[in-house]
């Protein structure tokens, strides 16, 4: 069975716009912005959250605010690729693993992670990610500057279909 559609209209892109900039902007802000009601507003991005286009708003900690001021990428490398589903099990409870990816090349994932600093970047290779079954080597690297750091673009889409999984 195919996944559900969403037509994005213009309407719809200038809300993304507006919210990927500040999720906190007031919906009566954004609607003066359309030229809608503050209604349509929240009708349309009740839509489109539940279309799946729109997954939440969150609050974004700075890393290096709570002392966490090393960030790295770590490339796993598995003894068997049909394991990944074990080994994310395993990766989804370390605390300091933010991100986590499935990734083509000869490591399967990649996961990003914030450390106090090179200790605890190491204690958590050596004592944690390193010691997960179906794990065959790991590369480390660290991030000197993140120079970019953004959502998604949502200007100058033109009229687009979501298709996406409730």
């Amino acid at each position: 069975m195919a996944a559900p559609t969403y037509h994005i209209d213009a309407i719809d892109q200038k809300i993304l716009s507006s919210l990927v900039k500040n999720a906190r902007m007031p919906f009566l802000e954004i609607a003066r912005e359309c030229n809608v009601s503050g209604a349509a507003i929240h009708q349309r991005v009740k839509r489109l959250e539940a279309a799946g286009v729109i997954a939440g708003s969150r609050l974004l900690v700075k890393p290096q605010a709570l002392g966490l001021n090393v960030c790295a990428f770590i490339s796993i490398q598995l003894s068997e690729a049909n394991k990944y589903p074990e080994v994310v099990a395993y990766l989804k409870k370390i605390p300091e693993i933010v991100e986590c990816h499935y990734v083509t090349g000869k490591f399967g994932i990649l996961a990003k992670v914030y450390c106090l600093d090179n200790d605890h970047l190491m204690e958590v290779l050596l004592n944690t990610i390193q010691k997960i079954p179906y794990i065959q080597s790991t590369e480390t690297m660290i991030s000197l500057d993140e120079a970019i750091e953004r959502q998604v673009w949502v200007k100058d889409f033109k009229s687009t279909t979501y298709s996406g999984i409730r």
